[in-house]
């Protein structure tokens, strides 16, 4: 899959350097991967969800980050459209805001 954009994984790590080993652990073992649809991902990454839109929730670090990515499997390419901690992720989804990003 071709994933863009792996400078958003560099300014998350700015902020949160925690995530660096976890983040670049996910970037290349989804950038490896030739998904052709939502059940194969699962096969990967068990704790993946869709929420909508194209978009799906991957929980990455022991479930402290997220990243919320649109996936176009037709195409094999992965758009990180954010990079939230838990409670940044948490506030969005009670507050209906995941589909916004």
């Amino acid at each position: 899959m071709v994933v863009i954009s792996k400078g958003t994984i560099h300014e998350f790590v700015k902020k949160h350097s925690v995530a660096k080993i976890p983040l670049n652990n996910w970037y290349v073992k989804s950038s490896k991967a030739n998904w052709r649809n939502y059940s194969e991902m699962k096969k990967t990454y068990g704790s993946v969800d869709a929420i909508g839109n194209d978009r799906y929730v991957f929980n990455i670090g022991g479930n402290n980050y997220r990243i919320i990515a649109m996936i176009h499997f037709t195409i094999r390419t992965i758009f990180i459209r954010a990079i939230l901690t838990h409670n940044e992720y948490s506030f969005l989804l009670k507050n209906d805001k995941l589909n916004t990003l």
